[in-house]
């Protein structure tokens, strides 16, 4: 690379990014990111109170693999983009500068970068003069330590908060570091001390395909010596590490993957997933057990052998599989006890907009402002709904390793939409409440597989669960997906659900007043373990008025459907008493 090229640094990267501010009169962003595999364009909505979101209002790829380019250069050793690239590169990021126009995005908030490839190309002042003559846009080269803070924080932008090795498959090199958000600078610790290595997807694969058996042989070796070293130096600078690896009582390191590489392997394990057909279409978010990560080999047999389209892999990625799986073992090689993996939707421009942030927004937790209230009368009212199902649950029984809306972080979305399509028939509200729960907000940060499986089965009961047969199906593979985590789960998904049920049943209309939530109902919830069969004993106080007007067998009903197993040796048994408070 020409030394007249402005590479990015850790010390002067914020100089260089666009400048967020609450006030902005526009906050509309673009992003560029000229990787190794290709060219990803996007804009984003960075308007408050939902900042954190990284809301994505654009996006568009184009299939140009600068790494490709690099290697076709007529026979000579030197790594330079032949014109042809350069003037498609050109073309393409005009396109993007007029699609950046056309959304009305501010010329200081349109941004490029260029990663791997672009540092090693002998000419990239040729392109980079190019693009710039073509669009009138300067490229930001990032230097590896840059480019690894922007994958590993693009990764963490989707999760409320992380602790684990954060990893970023590119076409030219992969990324490593570890994170941990509950420490002060972490983002810079992450970036100071992560680790780049050349074994991209596409760097790789052009070895094991094309090099000789000595070549292959000697890049394999490289690769787990220094995956195995990066750790190795990982573990040094953060002690917590070394715990996961030696502390019998410790389950392992959590790791968190980006990249399209990753995300690729990631698809192949949904698509060979125990749960058919896997209930949720992104992998983003998507999590899996350390030893089923590990089975490379049975990946491999599936990309060779399996000859329809396998969704979330282009046929350039099942192509570099082959490399992607070699990265994986090495990583497994590296890093013996490993609990979860969880594949991230995010990248280097997710990243990038995070950066942009004040830190006070970078640790919200995004859940929370999923669902935008607007006003202080509005959180009230909702907070109180929440605590009133809430109150339904036994005491004496620990939910803090069981997920539900309330432990998830899920209490707003659940409310919210408990009164919604109220004039709907309920078989439909219960079938839409189930698909709308694992499609909506595909991008948003924080709402994991689980977190989508969960408010579907919960906001599904409370419609009752009559469903059709596809439904049907789709709800067992939630509850299966569920179970994984925890056996109780499903059982006090149903439980809430038919909870509020109840409640809507009781208070028609949506509350609009912390006033018109009071004095409804009140729940009183006992828990009875017996020798075969388990009791909730669920206490329903309503005062005169509504206690004589209702249909007692209505309430009843609520409760016919739920499962009567929650994972227990015991069946489990929901028992209903209507109490009238006289004054």
């Amino acid at each position: 690379m020409a030394s007249s090229t402005d590479v990015v640094q850790l010390e002067n990267f914020a100089s260089k990014m666009p400048h967020w501010d609450p006030d902005l009169t526009n906050h509309l962003f673009a992003l560029v990111d000229m990787g190794s595999n290709g060219i990803r364009f996007s804009i984003s909505d960075l308007s408050p109170p939902q900042t954190r979101l990284l809301r994505c209002v654009y996006r568009e790829r184009a299939g140009i693999s600068l790494f490709d380019a690099l290697n076709t250069s007529p026979s000579t050793s030197h790594l330079v983009f032949p014109q042809n690239v350069i003037d498609q590169v050109s073309k393409t990021l005009t396109r993007f500068k007029s699609i950046a126009n056309d959304f009305g995005v501010p010329a200081e908030h349109i941004s490029v970068f260029a990663t791997e490839a672009m540092r090693k190309a002998e000419n990239a002042d040729s392109m980079l003069n190019a693009i710039f003559k073509t669009s009138q846009l300067g490229v930001h080269v990032l230097a590896p330590e840059v480019e690894t803070l922007f994958g590993a924080m693009g990764a963490r932008g989707g999760f409320a908060e992380v602790e684990g090795l954060f990893l970023d498959l590119g076409g030219g090199s992969v990324q490593m570091t570890y994170l941990n958000s509950s420490t002060n600078g972490y983002e810079k610790a992450a970036a100071q001390l992560g680790r780049s290595l050349p074994f991209g997807a596409a760097r790789l694969i052009t070895i094991l395909e094309d090099g000789e058996t000595e070549a292959r042989a000697n890049a394999l070796n490289n690769l787990r010596e220094r995956m195995r070293d990066a750790f190795a130096k990982l573990q040094h600078q953060f002690p917590s590490l070394i715990d996961t690896q030696t502390n019998q009582e410790n389950g392992g390191v959590d790791i968190y993957l980006c990249g399209g590489g990753f995300r690729g392997y990631g698809s192949m394990l949904m698509h060979t997933d125990s749960i058919q057909p896997y209930p949720i279409h992104a992998v983003g978010a998507y999590t899996v057990q350390g030893s089923v990560f590990s089975q490379t080999k049975h990946m491999c047999k599936v990309n060779d052998e399996y000859d329809g389209r396998i969704p979330g892999i282009s046929k350039r990625r099942r192509q570099q599989f082959p490399a992607i799986a070699a990265v994986v073992e090495a990583l497994v090689d590296a890093v013996p006890r490993i609990r979860t993996v969880t594949f991230c939707s995010g990248g280097n421009r997710e990243g990038a907009l995070f950066m942009m942030l004040p830190q006070v927004i970078k640790e919200q937790d995004p859940l929370s402002i999923l669902h935008p209230i607007n006003s202080k009368v509005e959180f009230e009212t909702l907070q109180s709904v929440l605590d009133i199902v809430q109150s339904s649950l036994p005491a004496d029984v620990d939910f803090s390793d069981i997920p539900t809306v309330f432990t998830l972080g899920l209490g707003p979305l659940f409310a919210n939409s408990i009164w919604t399509r109220v004039g709907e028939p309920s078989d439909a509200n219960a079938a839409f409440e189930l698909q709308q729960a694992i499609h909506r907000d595909p991008s948003a940060p924080g709402l994991s597989h689980l977190a989508r499986a969960v408010l579907a089965l919960t906001l599904c009961s409370r419609w009752g669960t009559d469903l059709g047969p596809a439904d049907k199906l789709l709800r067992r593979n939630l509850q299966k997906l569920v179970d994984r985590s925890n056996p109780e789960a499903n059982f006090w998904a149903e439980y809430i659900g038919a909870v509020a049920n109840i409640y809507s049943i009781l208070c028609p209309a949506k509350p609009n007043t912390v006033s018109k939530t009071k004095n409804v109902v009140k729940f009183i919830p006992t828990m009875k373990n017996g020798r075969t069969v388990d009791k909730v004993f669920l206490t329903i106080s309503l005062s005169p008025s509504i206690y004589q007007n209702l249909d007692h067998r209505q309430l009843a009903s609520c409760f016919k459907d739920i499962r009567k197993h929650r994972g227990t040796a015991n069946k489990t048994k929901v028992e209903l008493f209507l109490h009238r408070i006289d004054s």
